[in-house]
C-alpha cells in the first residue's frame, strides 16, 4: 500500500509541482496583502484629519468619484466607520475585465489616487494565484492542481506515517546537523507533518472557488438543501435619488448596527432593485462577520435586514471559507500560522524534486553495477 501511494505522491507531485510552487510564493504575499499594501501605498488608504474637521456627506464623495471619469460605472462604497484617517474607496467597472479602486478624502472632497487593480501589484499576485494569467484556462489549471495537492497531504501523511513508534522522534524532528540528503528528506517529509491540518484546510477552502459542486456540497451538508442566492428586493416605490440619500443610509446602517466596522455599499444593478449595505463587524471575535441591510432606492426605507446570527449554517460556513483560505480567522496569530504553511508549501515541489532526482540516481546506478555483477557470476560459474 505505500508503494502505492508513494508512486502517486511521486507522479502528481511531478504533474502540478510547478503549479503548486507559483500558488504557494503567491500564498506567501498574500498572506498580508492589506496590511503591505496600506503600507505601501500609504497615501491611498490614509488621509490627514485637519482640526475641528467635519466629514463631508457621502453623497459628495460619490460624486467627485463619479466626475473623476465618466467612463467608469461605480459599483460600491467602502467606508470604515470610526476610522477619521482612512480614506473613503470607491470602487468602479470599465467594461467587464478592468476593476477601479478611486480614493476620496473624506474631508476635502477631492479625489486622492484612481487605480486600476490589474495593474497593481498586488492585483497581479492575486491573477496569478488564481488564474495564472491565463483567465478560465488558468483557473482550471489551478483549480486541478488544488485537487492534486489534497490528495498529495493525504498521500504524504501515508507515506510519512512511521511503521514502528519506536522511530517516532526521527519523524518528528529535523536533522539541522545532518548531510544534505538527510536534511532535505526531513524538511519534506516533517516539515509538510508540522502544517499538513493548515495546508490541508487552505487547500479544501480553495476548491470553494475552483469548483461549483464543491461550494454546493457546503451547504448540502450543511443544511440539506441547495445553496439559496441571496438577491437585493425589488423597491416597493419608484422614486429619483436626492441629495443625502446616501450619507442617510450611512447613517442608519450606523445606528442599527453601532460596532465598530466597515461599511459597504452596493449600486443596484437593476433600477427596481434595492440598496444592499453590508458592515463587516471588527468587533467580533473571527474575522468576516458581516450584517446586510437593504434599503429602498430613493426613499431610503429599511426594506429587509439579513444579520449574522440569523444565518443558516452553511451560510456561516461560507462566511468563514475566506478568512480559513487566506489566515485571517483570528488576525495576526492565524495569519502567521498560515505564513509559516504557506512558505513550506513553496519548499515541498523543491525539496520533492530533489528527493526524486537523487533517488533516480542512485537507481541508475545500482543498474550500471547489477550487469557487472551478473558477468562476474558467469565467470566464476565457468570456472569451477
Amino acid at each position: 500500500m505505500k508503494q502505492l501511494f508513494g508512486k502517486l505522491h511521486l507522479w502528481l507531485g511531478l504533474a502540478s509541482g510547478l503549479v503548486v510552487l507559483i500558488v504557494a510564493g503567491t500564498g506567501i504575499l498574500l498572506v498580508f496583502e492589506d496590511e503591505l499594501d496600506e503600507w505601501a501605498n500609504h497615501d491611498f488608504y490614509f488621509v490627514t484629519v485637519p482640526q475641528n474637521a467635519q466629514r463631508l456627506p457621502m453623497d459628495s464623495l460619490v460624486h467627485a468619484a463619479a466626475a473623476f471619469n465618466p467612463a467608469l460605472k461605480l459599483t460600491r462604497i467602502y467606508a470604515e466607520t470610526q476610522a477619521p484617517d482612512h480614506s473613503v474607496v470607491i470602487m468602479a467597472k470599465k467594461g467587464k475585465m478592468q476593476t477601479w479602486n478611486i480614493a476620496v478624502d473624506p474631508y476635502t472632497g477631492k479625489v486622492i489616487k484612481a487605480r486600476n487593480q490589474s495593474k497593481t501589484f498586488f492585483g497581479f499576485v492575486l491573477d496569478l494565484h488564481r488564474r495564472l494569467c491565463m483567465n478560465e484556462v488558468g483557473k482550471a489549471i489551478t483549480g486541478a492542481s488544488c485537487l492534486i495537492f489534497v490528495l498529495m497531504i493525504i498521500t504524504g501523511l501515508v507515506l510519512w506515517w512511521p511503521k514502528r513508534w519506536q522511530v517516532l522522534k526521527q519523524r518528528t524532528r529535523i536533522a539541522w546537523s545532518s548531510n544534505w540528503k538527510r536534511l532535505n528528506w526531513d524538511l519534506h517529509a516533517v516539515g509538510g507533518f508540522y502544517v499538513h491540518l493548515v495546508l490541508l484546510a487552505i487547500s479544501l477552502t480553495g476548491l470553494t472557488w475552483a469548483y461549483p459542486w464543491f461550494n454546493n456540497a457546503i451547504y448540502l451538508m450543511a443544511d440539506g438543501k441547495p445553496m439559496k442566492k441571496n438577491e437585493a428586493p425589488v423597491n416597493k416605490i419608484s422614486q429619483p435619488v436626492e441629495a443625502g440619500f446616501y450619507e442617510s443610509l450611512y447613517q442608519q446602517t450606523n445606528n442599527k448596527l453601532p460596532y465598530k466596522g466597515r461599511v459597504t455599499m452596493l449600486f443596484p444593478e437593476k433600477e427596481n432593485q434595492s440598496v444592499t449595505v453590508n458592515k463587516m463587524n471588527r468587533e467580533a471575535s473571527v474575522n468576516n462577520v458581516v450584517d446586510a441591510l437593504y434599503f429602498e432606492k430613493g426613499t431610503g426605507r429599511l426594506l429587509k435586514e439579513n444579520l449574522f446570527k440569523n444565518y443558516s449554517t452553511g451560510n456561516k460556513i461560507r462566511r468563514m471559507i475566506y478568512p480559513i483560505h487566506t489566515g485571517r480567522l483570528y488576525g495576526w496569530p492565524t495569519q502567521i500560522l498560515a505564513l509559516i504553511a504557506a512558505i513550506v508549501a513553496f519548499s515541498l515541489p523543491i525539496t520533492g524534486l530533489n528527493i526524486y532526482l537523487m533517488g533516480r540516481k542512485k537507481r541508475k546506478a545500482r543498474a550500471a553495477k547489477a550487469p557487472e555483477k551478473v558477468v562476474a557470476m558467469q565467470e566464476e560459474s565457468a570456472a569451477v
